[in-house]
């Protein structure tokens, strides 16, 4: 076994929230000229996948609750990258869709991200597929866990 390092460095959820720290603060960096949140990158994401989902649909997928989700959706309106819609059948849904703009957004940031990556030694699209298959199993093994 190995003894170097302390006991807090050989805790998984103290190296996944140093991830997650060091992550939010890459994204921070990097999405700075597109001045957008990572969460609003996030659900820009999900819509350059489906580009026209409910409110609901989108707060699942990013499981954000809807009054988190709508002051962010708000302001990628204000920019332009997405429109929000009242179908008339049902005033009570919220439609959210990817304008042009947002699509067009979608080349310019993944070109830019892919050259932040590739500063990260060893970090190939391989190896964070298989990062993201390990991460995707502990997910759901710890989904799970009871945790009343």
């Amino acid at each position: 076994m190995d003894t170097k390092g302390s006991n807090l460095s050989k805790q998984l959820c103290f190296s996944y929230y140093n991830v997650n720290r060091l992550f939010n603060q890459f994204y921070k960096s990097s999405l700075k000229d597109f001045n957008l949140t990572y969460t609003q990158y996030l659900a820009l994401v999900s819509l350059w996948d489906k580009p026209s989902q409910t409110l609901h649909e989108l707060g699942k997928e990013l499981d954000l609750a809807s009054n988190t989700l709508t002051p962010l959706l708000k302001r990628l309106e204000e920019k332009g990258y997405v429109v929000r819609l009242r179908p008339e059948k049902d005033k009570r849904q919220l439609i959210v869709q990817l304008t042009e703009e947002g699509r067009v957004l979608q080349q310019r940031i993944e070109s830019h991200l892919a050259i932040c990556f590739s500063s990260i030694e060893g970090l190939t699209p391989e190896k964070s597929m298989e990062l993201i298959e390990e991460n995707n199993r502990i997910i759901d093994q710890l989904q799970k866990v009871s945790f009343k």
